[in-house]
């Protein structure tokens, strides 16, 4: 292909571009609002009469590529040139939507509207008897398969994992862990505008370790004191380091609660011995991303507004 040759197929192909990137978004607002507006009836009149429009507008575009394109050579050809690159165009066009729709990142407003000329020149392309310009072509669209059926899709879920762990970091403070009790595991957390509760259970459904809660809150008093009046059911205590133990009777149910910082932090098990409670405050650390991003991938893991 010579200078001129490859000048002219330049044209061409933004000229092809240059007239969708316009068409193709005044149509797709035309048809929302027929739609919304005037039902079938409008919606089918704006295609009766977009459709024809736009290969038009796009058969003229391929007037200076009559020496380069054997399908622009007359005006027959031309229109039947304009007809199979709209409908490859659109296809690509329909593709794209798809992807969007799925949270695939595909660049600002402007960006977008610059993007639905792109599949148009693309499908133009191939009718360029010229192999370096279908080879173009075919890397183009490769790049728009891979991009739209893989890289974006897996940016997409990184997005939404990143922007889930922002939220459930709204309140950092409340956000510690303990170490799971041997033969446990956190089974699920829940976060809460003012609080964070854990379960524990067994790892092992058949076991009889039976079922732990941890639950942080923002700090309600100085330090923990006993109800009053009192529960005989229930018996209360609060020791010299300020931690409160409660036991309360039938069935067994054993809680200590003690501050942590500027919060509250209490621990529950109707199993577990006061030892083991203590343990299990004594580690507690706040939340590490790799801890909540487990927690988050295992669906283990909840918000309440």
């Amino acid at each position: 292909m010579n200078s001129s040759k490859g000048a002219l197929t330049a044209l061409h192909l933004f000229l092809v571009w240059a007239v969708m990137a316009a068409v193709v978004p005044t149509l797709g607002v035309g048809l929302l609002f027929a739609a919304w507006d005037g039902g079938a009836g409008e919606l089918v009149g704006v295609l009766a009469l977009g459709l024809p429009l736009a290969v038009g507008l796009l058969a003229t575009a391929g007037i200076p590529a009559r020496t380069v394109v054997p399908l622009c050579g007359s005006v027959r050809e031309r229109f039947g040139w304009a007809a199979l690159v709209f409908v490859l165009g659109t296809l690509g066009v329909l593709a794209g939507l798809a992807a969007y729709a799925r949270d695939v990142p595909l660049g600002s407003a402007s960006t977008r509207l610059a993007l639905t000329g792109v599949p148009y020149a693309v499908a133009a392309a191939f009718f360029v008897p010229n192999r370096w310009v279908r080879a173009g072509a075919m890397a183009a669209l490769a790049t728009a398969v891979a991009y739209g059926g893989f890289a974006g899709p897996a940016r997409a879920q990184e997005r939404r994992h990143d922007a889930q762990l922002a939220r459930y970091r709204e309140h950092p403070q409340l956000l510690y862990l303990g170490d799971a009790p041997p033969g446990m595991r956190v089974s699920h957390a829940q976060v809460e505008p003012a609080g964070f509760i854990v379960d524990y259970r067994p790892v092992r459904e058949e076991s009889d370790l039976g079922y732990v809660g941890l639950v942080v809150r923002s700090g309600l008093t100085p330090t923990p004191r006993c109800p009053e009046p009192t529960d005989e059911a229930v018996s209360c205590t609060v020791g010299a380091n300020g931690e409160m133990r409660t036991v309360r009777d039938s069935p067994r149910l054993v809680t200590l609660t003690r501050r942590h910082g500027n919060e509250e932090v209490e621990v529950s098990s109707q199993t577990l011995d006061e030892s083991g409670l203590r343990r299990l405050l004594d580690t507690l650390h706040p939340l590490s991303d790799t801890e909540l991003g487990t927690l988050v991938r295992d669906e283990r893991i909840s918000h309440v507004f």
